[in-house]
């Protein structure tokens, strides 16, 4: 049995998502929202650092996988965004996880099918492939996503022979630059 821990980081809102794979099957630990709200900037930092350390602690997660920040149109936002990342990455490898990352891409590419799908669309293939009885938030599923990704590439391991967990799935069709 291994948990994973997937991450959506952000400055004011930062995913989370704790799943257990147990042979080929997916199965829902928790997911939520770490809402560190507008305060200064260092504080909001150390409050993603505390929470994810505190989630880390109580769940016990193996590894964890965060979300790689794409680039925004606004430098500042990207800049802020990063450091929320960092914030996030550091709380993991300070409680000893190995960290893996995942651009927005592959991710919605390996839950949804498209690499750009919408938000709904994770947050829907979310509660269908965990059973949930609700839609997570946002950010809950794309931290859920995250963690599925890495299963998903862990589990094939760059060999598309091999099986995946129940319910995911993967294409031998290869990015633009083969990836």
């Amino acid at each position: 049995m291994t948990r994973i821990l997937g991450i959506d980081p952000g400055s004011r809102k930062t995913g989370f998502g704790i799943i257990e794979l147990e042979g080929r099957q997916i199965k829902h630990v928790i997911n939520g929202r770490l809402l560190v709200g507008d305060g200064d900037f260092p504080n909001r930092l150390k409050q993603i650092f505390e929470g994810l350390t505190d989630i880390i602690q109580r769940y016990q997660p193996e590894m964890m996988a965060v979300e790689k920040v794409f680039l925004h149109k606004n430098a500042d936002s990207a800049l802020k965004l990063g450091q929320a990342r960092g914030a996030a990455i550091c709380a993991g490898v300070s409680q000893n996880l190995a960290v893996h990352e995942y651009s927005a891409t592959q991710i919605k590419k390996a839950v949804v099918g498209n690499g750009h799908a919408k938000k709904d669309q994770v947050q829907y293939m979310m509660s269908v492939i965990l059973s949930l009885a609700e839609l997570p938030e946002e950010d809950a599923a794309d931290a859920l996503a995250c963690a599925i990704t890495h299963a998903n590439f862990a589990a094939i391991g760059g060999n598309q022979n091999t099986k995946l967990p129940e319910g995911m799935r993967t294409s031998n069709r290869r990015g633009r630059y083969g990836r």
